[in-house]
C-alpha cells in the first residue's frame, strides 16, 4: 500500500492566511461590515431633512399598521420558539437570554398593534408599547452578550418550565404597568423618549461589548453587532420623528431588519451546531476543513504504518527478526512456482546450532537467545536481498537461496558456517558457536517443497553425524531418518 504524505494532500493548497493580503482582505471586510452596519444612518438623516424642511407627509393607515405588526408579532413568536429549541439542545446562556429578549418583545409589542385603532383616543397607550418592548429586549440582548462563552446551563435548568412561566408573567405585568401608566401619568412624552434613550444606549453598549469580547463565531458576530446596530438606529429613528411620519415607518423597518438578522443568525446555528458560539464563517470553516484533512492524511499515514507493522510481526520472528515459518514456507512456495516457470533452480539450506542445549544449560537462556540473534545478524553480510532467512523451530534455520544451483549454494553455506563459526561475546564471555548445514537443490533433489525441506534436513543430519560444525550437500546413503521439518 503506497504510503499517503500529510503534507502533499491533492486538492488542498497552502494556508492563504500567511499570505499578506489577507491582512487587507479582512480590513476590506471589516470596514464593509461597519458601512452595512451603519447604512441606515444615512436614510435617517435623509428623512430627518425631509422632515425638517416640512417635505415629510404622513401616512396614516391603521389597517396596514394592524396588518404589519401581526406579521411582525407572528415572525417575533417564530424566532423565540427556535432560538428556545436551540438553547435546549446547546444550554448556551447567550441563547436563554436571547430567547428571553424575543419573548418580552413579543410579548410587551403585541398591545401596540392591538391599540392601534385607539391612537387618536390615547396616543401614548397606543405609542408607550413600542419603546418599552425595545428597552426590555436590548436589556435581555445585553445581559447575554455578558454571559457568552460561560459554561453550558444544566437540562434541569433547560426544562424547567416554572422559570419560563415567571419570565412570561413578569413580561404580562409590564404590559399591565405600561397601560396604567398611559392612563394616569403625566408627561408621557418624557416617559417614552426615556425609554427610547435608555434602549438606544443598550443596544449601543452591546455593539462595544461585541467587538471588546474574543468572539470566534463570525456569524455571530456580524449577525448580533449588525443586529444592535440596527436596534441602536431605529431608536434613534423614534426620538427624532412623530408617529405616522415616513421616519417613523423606516424606523420600523430598521428594527424588523435588525431583527431578521439576529434570527437568521439563530437558524443557522440551530441547522449547524445548536450554539451560536461555534457557527463558524466560511473562512474558519475552510481552515478547519483543512485542518481536518491533514488529520486524516495523518491518521491514514499512522494507520498504514501500524498495518506496516502488524504485517511485519505476523511475518517475522520476535526474537531474531528472521521470517517466521508460516512467512517462509509462504515464500518457499512462491519461489517454487516461479522455478516452474521460468525453469531456474533454485536451493535450501537447512541449518542446527550445534550443541545448543549445552550453551543454555552453561550460560543461561539469554546468552543462548543472543546465539539465535547472532544466527541472523552473521547471515544477512553473507546473503543477497533475495534470499530467504527463516526460523523454523527453537534452533532451527532454512535459507532459501533463488536462481542458485547445488554447486552455488554450497558455498553460500560454507560462508555462512564460517561466519558463525568466529563465535560470540556475551557478557565479556566468548561462547564457542558453530552450526550444521545440509543444502539441497529443486530438481535434484525434488520439486515438491517437503520433499525438498525433507533432502535438505537429511543431510544436516548428516553433518551432525559426521562431527558438525560442517556442510552436507551430496546425498549419503543409505539415510535412514526422520524430517524434523
Amino acid at each position: 500500500m503506497p504510503i499517503i504524505s500529510a503534507e502533499g494532500l491533492p486538492g488542498m493548497p497552502k494556508n492563504i492566511t500567511q499570505t499578506p493580503f489577507i491582512t487587507m482582505a479582512r480590513g476590506y471586510a471589516t470596514a464593509t461590515l461597519m458601512f452595512c452596519g451603519a447604512l441606515p444612518c444615512i436614510a435617517i438623516a435623509y428623512f430627518y431633512w425631509l422632515q425638517s424642511q416640512g417635505q415629510m407627509p404622513l401616512f396614516e393607515n391603521h389597517g396596514f399598521h394592524q396588518f404589519a405588526i401581526a406579521f411582525a408579532i407572528l415572525e417575533c413568536g417564530l424566532v423565540t420558539y427556535l432560538t428556545w429549541r436551540c438553547y435546549k439542545v446547546s444550554g448556551e446562556p447567550l441563547l436563554r437570554w436571547l430567547t428571553l429578549g424575543f419573548l418580552a418583545f413579543t410579548i410587551i409589542y403585541t398591545p401596540h398593534g392591538a391599540f392601534t385603532a385607539y391612537c387618536h383616543h390615547n396616543m401614548w397607550l397606543f405609542l408607550l408599547y413600542g419603546p418599552a418592548s425595545r428597552l426590555v429586549m436590548t436589556a435581555c440582548l445585553l445581559k447575554g452578550l455578558l454571559v457568552y462563552g460561560k459554561p453550558a446551563h444544566d437540562l434541569a435548568i433547560r426544562d424547567n418550565r416554572t422559570s419560563w412561566g415567571k419570565w412570561i408573567v413578569l413580561f404580562l405585568l409590564i404590559d399591565a404597568a405600561v397601560a396604567a401608566c398611559a392612563v394616569f401619568s403625566n408627561n408621557l412624552r418624557m416617559v417614552a423618549r426615556s425609554m427610547e434613550m435608555i434602549a438606544l444606549g443598550l443596544s449601543l453598549a452591546g455593539v462595544a461589548v461585541i467587538f471588546l469580547q474574543s468572539t470566534r463565531s463570525h456569524l455571530m458576530r456580524n449577525s448580533y453587532s449588525i443586529a444592535m446596530a440596527a436596534f441602536a438606529q431605529s431608536s434613534l429613528a423614534f426620538l427624532l420623528t412623530r408617529p405616522w411620519s415616513h421616519l417613523w415607518w423606516l424606523a420600523h423597518l430598521i428594527f424588523a431588519a435588525g431583527f431578521t438578522i439576529l434570527g437568521y443568525g439563530v437558524v443557522r446555528a440551530l441547522l449547524t451546531t445548536g450554539s451560536l458560539s461555534t457557527v463558524y464563517s466560511e473562512e474558519e470553516s475552510y481552515q478547519q476543513l483543512l485542518a481536518d484533512k491533514r488529520q486524516l492524511a495523518q491518521g491514514l499515514v499512522d494507520l498504514q504504518s501500524a498495518q506496516s507493522e502488524l504485517e511485519k510481526l505476523a511475518a517475522t520472528d520476535p526474537l531474531t527478526g528472521a521470517d517466521n515459518r508460516r512467512q517462509f514456507f509462504m515464500r518457499f512456495d512462491i519461489e517454487e512456482a516461479r522455478a516452474r516457470r521460468t525453469g531456474a533452480p533454485f536451493s535450501v539450506l537447512a541449518l542446527d546450532l550445534d550443541r545448543f542445549k549445552d550453551i543454555n544449560d552453561q550460560y543461561g537462556h539469554q546468552a543462548g537467545d543472543e546465539v539465535l540473534k547472532f544466527v541472523v545478524t552473521s547471515a544477512l553480510p553473507v546473503l543477497r536481498p533475495s534470499d530467504v532467512l527463516g526460523r523454523i523451530g527453537g534452533e532451527e534455520f532454512a535459507i532459501l537461496l533463488p536462481e542458485t544451483s547445488l554447486e552455488g549454494a554450497h558455498v553460500v553455506a560454507e560462508r555462512l558456517r564460517q561466519s558463525f563459526a568466529m563465535g560470540l561475546a556475551v557478557h565479556d564471555q566468548l561462547i564457542a558457536t558453530s552450526v550444521s548445514i545440509g543444502v539441497a537443490q529443486s530438481g535434484l533433489d525434488g520439486d515438491d517443497p517437503a520433499v525438498l525441506l525433507g533432502a535438505a534436513d537429511k543431510r544436516l543430519y548428516c553433518a551432525k553425524q559426521a562431527g558438525r560444525n560442517r556442510v552436507v550437500s551430496e546425498s549419503a546413503e543409505p539415510l535412514d531418518v526422520i524430517s524434523s521439518f
